[in-house]
């Protein structure tokens, strides 16, 4: 989701980057493991403003909204303006750009991102909601079906721009999530839907389990979620408040033990429902400034409206997780990425 307002796949892509370098964008920071610490569990080696406002073959480049590693160990970088970019994964430098669009021809307000074990490119809009495959050239070759309560009111209880944000594939690439933002209207108790799908023989995507998982407040939504080799996943909880800044979260999350919620209606005055268990392991605003700068107000100048998270690799015990802000094409907005170290 775009926060408009100034004032106001897994597995296969950590496979392929498993093999990947530590990228060597332009740094802003040293590598001291030590005072680049966020928390117990995160530290930051160094951000990279390099990619803001700039332009690739006549598209801007920014407005990021996922991430992902492609088979050639190249980054995805999904625009929510219907563009899908090849970064080269140590410079960030754009390689390709691809335009793309529904089956009318029109523009998506393409949020969620995954690369499939053939290449293929799984891509949600959170205007319908829906997730498309396209090939590598943009060109449609599937769409997955959406549960009739997740579309957007008056098809469904969901709300324009605040549906499927995030998307990952689950170890073996037999299941695949997406994460709702915010909640659907009867779910006062503030959990956020995450739908799952399941393979089916011919390689389409079905409808599966369904889980609940509460972020820590309401202005809080979940802009993306990753899963890691053993079935929990990284989630980033991301929120705004006018003068004030951004509030970025990650959490560890475990749905392997909470409850399918697929036939229950609403989740209000449910105490029986198990939500996804989570557990924080930074508050991105404790991270080290590193000497970045802000354009507007912030808890920590370092912050901005970062939206994609992408796991890049693993070493000495810890996941390389890349974070991209989206700018929102806008002046008082930076498009910058992050390279964390993750313990999980």
């Amino acid at each position: 989701m775009r926060l408009r307002t100034v004032l106001a796949t897994a597995t296969a892509g950590l496979a392929a980057a498993t093999c990947l370098t530590a990228a060597a964008g332009p740094a802003n920071a040293s590598n001291s493991r030590t005072t680049n610490a966020c928390s117990s569990s995160v530290s930051i080696d160094r951000f990279s403003d390099a990619l803001d406002k700039t332009t690739y073959d006549g598209t801007f480049v920014g407005n990021f909204s996922a991430l992902a590693v492609d088979k050639d160990g190249s980054i995805a970088a999904l625009e929510d303006r219907s563009s899908l970019f090849d970064l080269n994964a140590k410079t960030l430098q754009p390689q390709r750009v691809v335009p793309l669009a529904d089956e009318n021809g029109a523009a998506l307000d393409s949020e969620g991102l995954a690369i499939d074990r053939d290449g293929t490119r799984l891509i949600t809009s959170e205007t319908e909601p829906s997730i498309r495959r396209y090939s590598r050239d943009g060109k449609i070759l599937d769409r997955l079906p959406v549960p009739s309560s997740l579309l957007v009111a008056p098809a469904g209880r969901a709300v324009s721009n605040q549906t499927f944000e995030g998307l990952t594939l689950l170890p073996g690439g037999h299941t695949l999530l997406a994460s709702m933002e915010y909640p659907i209207a009867g779910d006062t108790s503030g959990d956020v839907r995450f739908q799952t799908w399941t393979r089916t023989k011919d390689d389409h995507f079905e409808l599966a389990a369904q889980y609940a998982y509460k972020p820590d407040a309401s202005f809080l939504g979940v802009p993306e979620v990753q899963a890691l080799p053993d079935g929990r996943l990284l989630v980033l909880e991301r929120g705004f408040t006018s003068g004030v800044g951004n509030t970025v979260r990650l959490y560890l999350a475990d749905p392997r033990h909470a409850t399918d919620t697929s036939k229950i209606d609403t989740l209000t005055g449910r105490p029986g429902v198990r939500l996804i268990k989570k557990t924080l392991l930074a508050d991105i605003a404790d991270c080290p400034s590193l000497g970045a700068t802000a354009k507007q107000p912030q808890p920590n100048p370092l912050l901005d409206n970062i939206e994609g998270m992408v796991i890049t690799g693993r070493e000495k015990g810890r996941y390389k997780v890349l974070l991209v802000s989206d700018d929102n094409q806008n002046a008082v907005q930076t498009t910058r990425f992050y390279y964390l170290r993750v313990r999980a």
